[in-house]
C-alpha cells in the first residue's frame, strides 16, 4: 500500500479514494444535522442528560455538552441561552419519561395489586438510574430560583396528570393536598434509596417498595 499525504490520496488494492472526499462527506453530514434544528436540539438534550447524570450539574459546561452531541461549542447557544436552561429541559424530559411509564403500567390490564407493585418498582428504578441527576436537581432547587420555580410548576403538572389517570380508572379522585403528599413522599423515599441513605439507616429496599405500594393503593383504591 502506498500513501501520498501531500495530495491526500491513498492507494490500496489498486483503488483510489481521497481523504478529502471522506472529509467532505463528514462535513456534509454535519451540515445536514445543523440544518435540522429539532434533531440538533434533541441531540444536545440527550448528551446533556448523560453528562449531568454522570458528572453532575457543576461537573460539565456547555462546550462539553455540544462536543458530546457532535457539534461545535457555538451550536449550543443557538438552542439554549445557558447551561441551566438545558438542565431544566432534561428535568422536563425526566418527568415525562417517568409518567409515560406510569401511564403504560396503569393501562396494562393487570390486576390492581400487580399494577401497584409494578408502579413501585418502576418509579424507584427511575430514581436509581438517574441518581446523580436527581442530586443536582435537589441542590439547585434549594439555591436557584429558576430551578425551584420549575420544580414547583412540574409538581403542579404531575398532580394534573395524576388526576386524569385516576379519573380514567373510574376511581374517586383524592384532594389536591393528598396527591401532593403522595408525590412528595414517593420522591423522598426513592431519592433516599438512590442516595444510599436507607441502607445506612438499616431500612431495606423491599420495605420502601412496600410503602410505595401502600401509597399507590391509597391513590388508586
Amino acid at each position: 500500500m502506498r500513501a501520498n499525504y501531500g495530495t491526500g490520496i491513498v492507494r490500496a488494492g489498486g483503488k483510489l479514494r481521497t481523504v478529502r472526499s471522506a472529509a467532505k462527506q463528514r462535513d456534509r453530514g454535519r451540515q445536514q444535522r445543523l440544518r435540522q434544528p429539532v434533531e440538533t436540539r434533541r441531540a444536545l438534550i440527550e448528551a446533556a442528560a448523560g453528562i449531568f447524570n454522570s458528572a453532575g450539574y457543576h461537573g460539565t459546561d456547555s462546550n462539553r455538552i455540544a462536543r458530546e452531541a457532535g457539534y461545535a461549542p457555538g451550536t449550543f447557544y443557538v438552542h439554549f441561552p445557558d447551561k441551566l436552561a438545558i438542565f431544566l429541559e432534561v428535568y422536563k424530559n425526566w418527568v415525562s419519561d417517568e409518567w409515560s411509564s406510569i401511564e403504560a403500567i396503569l393501562k396494562s390490564g393487570a390486576s390492581a395489586r400487580a399494577i401497584r407493585r409494578r408502579l413501585s418498582h418502576a418509579v424507584l428504578e427511575h430514581h436509581l438510574t438517574w441518581r446523580r441527576f436527581r442530586a443536582s436537581l435537589r441542590a439547585l432547587s434549594a439555591t436557584d430560583a429558576r430551578v425551584h420555580a420549575a420544580r414547583v410548576a412540574s409538581r403542579s403538572r404531575q398532580i394534573e396528570i395524576m388526576t386524569r389517570l385516576i379519573r380514567a380508572r373510574g376511581t374517586p379522585v383524592p384532594s389536591r393536598a393528598a396527591m401532593l403528599a403522595q408525590l412528595l413522599i414517593a420522591e423522598a423515599l426513592c431519592d433516599a434509596v438512590a442516595d444510599g441513605d436507607t441502607k445506612t439507616l438499616g431500612v431495606g429496599e423491599q420495605e420502601i417498595i412496600r410503602l410505595l405500594d401502600e401509597s399507590a393503593r391509597d391513590l388508586l383504591s
